[in-house]
């Protein structure tokens, strides 16, 4: 009984840590709050695998992760970037645009509940990999102005409910003896955050942002593939004629 809570215990931490961060940014603690987000989607990261690997999958687990989910990538990073760019915009823009991201956030999670995916592939910006984007995002406020700020959190709103494909990343298994070293992993992880919070933030928002964008690439690539096919059908087609 206890070995089938672990996963659970991993994701309420999830949970915490999002809460963590709404409450240090209503402090103005930014960049703290920001680590707190990218380390709760290590905690994300690890409750699936540590379920897999201890075979304590379950649907309450599942429903579990979706709602720590909402809290910790979805409302947590909307209200850090509320808190430190949008204030000078116009109030009900604002609150709109911040508004936004965790409602389509919500609807990637739910079509993630109830839509089989293709193997292999998220249908959509996963919500963990946005918020992560988001929070840290918010760190460079002093030198990106309010309206582009607004007009990537639509993008990254945007990106959670389109139809692109983002490799599933999740399915790299966790060996069962490593289960008990992921709560030293997570304190470690939380002590660097707090010793460098603003420069760890800095550092993961780089291959999130590559993550972010190669869903568009990729996407887009297809499309031009496509387009090629069918431009090369049609030359052949009007050859035999």
């Amino acid at each position: 009984m206890i070995t089938k809570s672990i996963p659970n215990l991993f994701t309420l931490g999830n949970l915490s840590l999002g809460m963590i961060a709404i409450l240090l940014a209503s402090e103005g603690r930014y960049s703290l709050a920001a680590i707190m987000v990218v380390v709760a989607m290590l905690m994300d990261g690890l409750d699936g695998r540590i379920a897999r690997a201890l075979n304590a999958q379950s649907d309450f687990g599942k429903e579990l992760d979706s709602l720590s989910d909402m809290i910790s990538f979805g409302a947590a990073p909307a209200y850090i970037m509320y808190s430190v760019s949008f204030q000078e915009a116009p109030i009900a823009l604002a609150w709109i645009v911040t508004c936004l991201f965790p409602i389509c956030g919500a609807l990637r999670l739910a079509r993630f509940n109830v839509r089989p995916g293709i193997p292999g592939y998220f249908t959509g910006l996963p919500i963990p990999a946005a918020g992560g984007v988001l929070a840290t995002l918010s760190l460079f406020s002093k030198d990106i102005s309010a309206p582009f700020m607004m007009i990537a959190t639509l993008l990254l709103a945007y990106l959670m409910i389109s139809s692109l494909k983002y490799p599933n990343l999740k399915k790299v298994g966790l060996p069962k003896k490593a289960v008990w070293i992921a709560p030293l992993v997570v304190l470690f992880s939380i002590a660097l955050a707090v010793l460098f919070s603003e420069q760890l933030s800095m550092f993961v928002f780089i291959p999130l942002v590559l993550y972010a964008v190669y869903g568009m690439t990729h996407n887009i690539d297809l499309i031009l593939s496509r387009n090629r096919k069918k431009k090369k059908k049609r030359e052949r087609d009007e050859t035999s004629l």
